[in-house]
């Protein structure tokens, strides 16, 4: 979304207002497209997605992710002046928070089904 939001936002700029914005660099790779990167210029990957396979380990990394974003959506609405992207800004922000919540509600449901004892009984089979 926010690569979508940069890419409105340069959709008429001329290659003087781009160059300087700082984004020549990415605009001789990318021209406008959105091309996700992080703000150091690093492409997404998969690789930053983390999973252990570990139910509480894998709920506490989405948490941890869900305040990054949250706090990076922060850092970007402080950097802005246009209510026109601070606006949807502070709806990204509010959406990582409910996030974080219903994966901190999923790891206590976890937690408690990992914590109970169970018992598993077979029923009689008759012998024929």
């Amino acid at each position: 979304m926010i690569g979508t939001m940069v890419r409105q936002l340069i959709n008429g700029a001329s290659l003087e207002e781009i160059e300087s914005g700082g984004l020549s660099q990415y605009y001789a790779d990318h021209d406008k497209a959105v091309y996700p990167i992080s703000a150091s210029g690093v492409p997404f990957s998969a690789a930053s997605i983390q999973s252990k396979g570990d139910p509480r380990a894998d709920l506490y990394e989405d948490m941890a992710a869900e305040q990054k974003a949250r706090a990076t959506y922060e850092y970007l609405i402080q950097m802005a002046d246009d209510p026109d992207v601070i606006d949807p800004l502070r709806f990204l922000r509010e959406r990582e928070v409910v996030h974080f919540q219903r994966f901190g509600e999923a790891l206590r449901y976890v937690d408690d089904y990992l914590d109970s004892k169970r018992v598993f009984t077979m029923p009689n089979q008759k012998q024929g």
